[in-house]
C-alpha cells in the first residue's frame, strides 16, 4: 500500500502531497546545498509523477546548475525541491513535510566539502563525494 505524505512551504503559497517517498534521507553537506539551504541539505526522493501540487502559486525554479534546479516559494523563501535536468525524480526537503513522516537518515555525501563549523557524530554512512 503506498504512503502519502503532506508538505508545503512556510506560507502554504506551494503545498503539495507525496505518494511513496523513499525513506531513507540524504544529508548532502556540498558547498551550493548549504548556501542554497543555510545550513545542509536533507531531503527524501520520489518520481515527479507521484508529487501532486495542491498549490504552487508561489513556486519558481532556479537552475543552480547546467544539470539541475531548485524549487523554492517565491513568497516565504523556503527552499523545498532539487530535480535533475535530466531525471524523472525529485528531491524534497525532509523538514517540509507534516509528521509523522516514518523517514530515517539514510546517508551523508560530500562530507569532504562540509561546513567546518559542525561534525558528523552518527553511525549513518558517510561519503566524501558521490
Amino acid at each position: 500500500m503506498s504512503e502519502k505524505h503532506n508538505g508545503r512551504c512556510e506560507c502554504g503559497k506551494v503545498a503539495f502531497t507525496v505518494t511513496s517517498p523513499r525513506k531513507g534521507i540524504t544529508v548532502c553537506h556540498c558547498s551550493q546545498c548549504r548556501r542554497t539551504s543555510g545550513h545542509l541539505w536533507a531531503s527524501t526522493h520520489a518520481a515527479y509523477d507521484d508529487v501532486n501540487f495542491i498549490s504552487d502559486e508561489g513556486l519558481e525554479w532556479y537552475a543552480s546548475s547546467r544539470i539541475a534546479k531548485r524549487g523554492f516559494c517565491k513568497h516565504c523563501g523556503s527552499s523545498l525541491f532539487y530535480r535533475m535536468n535530466d531525471e524523472d525524480g525529485i528531491g524534497i526537503a525532509a523538514g517540509c513535510f507534516d509528521n509523522p513522516t516514518d523517514f530515517e537518515l539514510g546517508k551523508h555525501i560530500y562530507t569532504a566539502s562540509k561546513g567546518d563549523y559542525y561534525g558528523i557524530n552518527d553511525e549513518v554512512p558517510s561519503f566524501e563525494e558521490v
